[in-house]
């Protein structure tokens, strides 16, 4: 019965011990793990090519407006979303990195779900753009275009060509 006792004894402080170091949700994240253990979408400012300083997302990915968007709302829909996805809001506040807290929001798109806005104008990715550092959307259809950190469209035009064409 002794036996039983100093087993159990040793389970009770194992999980103890393991349970002080399962949930350091006090301590803020830092260092590459921190993307992954935040909810909230990041959103940074970085030179790309001839561009200048435009925003991308926590993986480097540029982000694009679409000026058949209105203020609040997204006209991005169906074969346009697949080519153009858009910037999720996720669960947590966005991490800006650049950029003005103030100017970052939100709005619900028709299925309900949350796409991140700048400016009012809502956020989105370009499928073509496979790495951090390529914008391969700017302009395309002349209606796609990559954003500052100011929240407004940047309508240089691309030194080399312009996408696959998805203008919609």
């Amino acid at each position: 019965m002794k036996r039983l006792g100093s087993v159990v004894a040793v389970l009770v402080l194992g999980l103890a011990g393991l349970t002080a170091c399962g949930d350091e949700s006090d301590t803020p994240a830092s260092g590459p793990a921190a993307s992954t253990a935040s909810s909230g979408t990041k959103l940074a400012v970085a030179e790309v090519g001839d561009l200048g300083k435009i925003v991308v997302d926590g993986n480097g990915r540029t982000v694009y407006v679409f000026d058949k968007d209105t203020s609040g709302k997204s006209n991005c829909e169906g074969d346009c979303l697949a080519k153009w996805p858009a910037v999720p809001a996720g669960e947590g506040t966005p991490q800006l990195d650049g950029i003005t807290a103030s100017l970052v929001g939100t709005v619900t798109r028709s299925d309900g779900s949350k796409q991140l806005t700048l400016g009012g104008l809502p956020l989105y990715l370009f499928a073509s753009d496979s790495k951090s550092g390529e914008a391969k959307g700017q302009a395309v259809g002349g209606v796609w275009w990559v954003v500052g950190s100011d929240g407004k469209k940047v309508t240089k035009q691309p030194s080399s060509g312009s996408g696959d064409g998805y203008g919609y």
